[in-house]
């Protein structure tokens, strides 16, 4: 959500950490203590990162931690959550504190270069949107000419929305905050016309208001936000474990794989799903990787695949009720699709 690039660089110079890091190992790191140390969102993002009561970790990016450490350990429970604010996530990743960002990150030309980090996967296509009250009377976000607007200090969030009022001609009053928890409070409070983030923030910072059914997303979409995983540089085994995770499980839904027939699917007559999990004596995929055998098998029984997992966080069986729209299947006119597993 808020990309905060300038304060990253910043945060990373003050640990004397370089953007760029010496070829690491971090798979056998892994290994070596047993679980993976994922970087979560700190502000619980319902859908994509949260804690429920009883404090365990849900949403579409925790899935993808559970994923990962189902494909090493074949055990989801192998993972270490670290609450991180849009400040803290960038020097975490880059000192080490963590082996994986998986905290609705958008994947852009100055993260993979000047932060020195690896993108590839998008687990969620994105893009920064408006929400308003309903009895403001708006539409539009073409309608918002000299309304005040809540949004986070530093990001490119901040960024595009200036350049949106500007393009369209149109005036507007930025109220700005440093935190999410702070720009939240005072949209709740009243204090802006509308609030501008990412539009699955917006859903899920609408539940968190006073009245929820009182406010509206606006149908425009002003930037590109593809969100997905992060990891350093010069690590192309981790990278490849990490993506080809994600993969495996969009790979899953094309192949019509569910955590309810994974194990009548390793039956199947059909080569190229027998390749998928594990069941072709003669195959190397998991070994290439560095990982067992059926490590696609141990992610749908555990994460599932991922409509599943876009359903049950985000989509028609959450109550953000989010469409799949550009994250539907490329098949079914969306951008997921996952590169052939062979």
């Amino acid at each position: 959500m808020a990309k905060k690039i300038v304060t990253a660089l910043a945060g990373v110079a003050a640990l004397g950490i370089g953007v760029t890091t010496a070829n690491a190992d971090t798979l056998s790191d892994v290994k070596a203590k047993g679980f993976v140390q994922c970087g979560v969102n700190g502000s619980n993002l319902a859908g994509f990162g949260a804690q429920d009561s009883s404090g365990n970790w849900t949403g579409l990016d925790v899935d993808l931690c559970k994923a990962v450490a189902a494909a090493i350990f074949g055990d989801v429970s192998k993972v270490k959550y670290t609450p991180l604010s849009a400040k803290d996530r960038f020097p975490a990743l880059q000192s080490g504190e963590i082996d994986l960002l998986s905290r609705n990150t958008t994947w852009s030309i100055s993260r993979d270069s000047q932060l020195g980090f690896d993108f590839r996967a998008v687990n969620y296509y994105d893009g920064q949107g408006f929400m308003v009250r309903k009895e403001l009377g708006v539409k539009s976000a073409l309608e918002l000419s000299g309304a005040s607007v809540c949004v986070q200090s530093g990001t490119t969030t901040e960024l595009n929305l200036a350049d949106y009022f500007r393009a369209n001609n149109m005036d507007f009053k930025p109220v700005v905050f440093e935190a999410q928890d702070e720009a939240d409070a005072a949209y709740n409070a009243g204090r802006c016309d509308a609030y501008t983030t990412d539009a699955s923030g917006l859903y899920s910072i609408r539940l968190k208001l006073g009245n929820p059914d009182d406010h509206m997303v606006l149908p425009e979409i002003i930037s590109k936000e593809p969100l997905g995983p992060a990891v350093r540089q010069n690590d192309s085994r981790w990278l490849d474990i990490v993506s080809w995770s994600y993969y495996a499980m969009v790979a899953a839904e094309e192949f019509g794989i569910t955590q309810a027939n994974v194990d009548e699917m390793k039956g199947s007559d059909n080569p190229d799903i027998k390749r998928f999990l594990g069941e072709e004596a003669d195959s190397t995929i998991g070994s290439d990787l560095g990982l067992p055998k059926d490590w696609a098998y141990q992610i749908v029984k555990s994460v599932g695949n991922y409509g599943e997992s876009f359903e049950r966080n985000v989509g028609q069986g959450s109550p953000l009720k989010i469409e799949r729209g550009l994250n539907a299947l490329w098949t079914k006119g969306g951008l997921q699709y996952a590169p052939p597993v062979r």
